[in-house]
């Protein structure tokens, strides 16, 4: 298997667009790959932007993008107030959201949601995505649900048990008005990434996964 990476090494002034609709996505879909980046790549910069972030949850985004991306590290924020669960019926405001993006970054990696996901939401913000950008590197990340939408991903990013425990634990610590959900717990976050680190063969036994549409080399 041949491993990828960006050109010019640990010197290279990466770009990283990160688009979520709610306030915890990002970090539960490519929190990992995030701290990996950031130690990989010094200057390595990060714009983010959550599409449902009100209250509470805004507060816990803003945490979220300054411990994932690290103090100082996130360029540009961006925090909307969309309604949960209501995004597609204000699709042409978002539109809207992601023509102003498109005009002021020009990242060299988007994270966004899988056009698969089975939350309308994060099927509107993964197509706008590809509307906008037309000539980036997209990746598509997950995000488990009780919908069972899990799939075959085809990129994989391998991490370190350390990096993997520590993603599980600031999700935990970032987003408390989570934690009565069933699901949002540290041993569904190591699980999934204990999953796909099988998948991948990964030496530490932990990684992300995520689907890649377009890919030039």
């Amino acid at each position: 298997m041949i491993n990828l990476t960006f050109a010019g090494g640990r010197d290279r002034a990466l770009t990283v667009l990160c688009l979520g609709s709610h306030s915890d996505d990002i970090e539960i879909g490519c929190g990992g790959t995030i701290l990996r980046l950031r130690d990989l790549y010094p200057q390595c910069e990060f714009h983010w932007a959550v599409f449902s972030a009100v209250g509470e949850r805004l507060d816990e985004a803003r945490r979220g993008a300054e411990l994932f991306a690290g103090p100082g590290r996130t360029r540009k924020q961006r925090f909307e107030n969309f309604r949960d669960s209501f995004m597609p019926f204000a699709g042409a405001d978002i539109k809207t959201v992601f023509e102003e993006l498109g005009k002021t970054v020009s990242p060299d990696l988007i994270f966004t949601h899988h056009r698969q996901d089975a939350h309308q939401d994060h099927r509107l913000l993964s197509e706008l995505t590809w509307n906008t950008f037309r000539d980036h590197l997209i990746l598509e990340y997950e995000v488990p649900k009780y919908d069972g939408d899990l799939g075959q991903p085809n990129v994989f990013v391998q991490l370190d048990a350390e990096t993997s425990r520590q993603k599980a634990r600031l999700l935990m610590d970032v987003f408390q008005s989570q934690r009565n959900k069933r699901w949002f717990e540290e041993n569904t976050f190591l699980a999934l990434m204990r999953l796909r680190g099988m998948e991948c063969n990964a030496s530490s036994g932990y990684a992300e996964a995520f689907y890649c549409r377009k890919l030039v080399l």
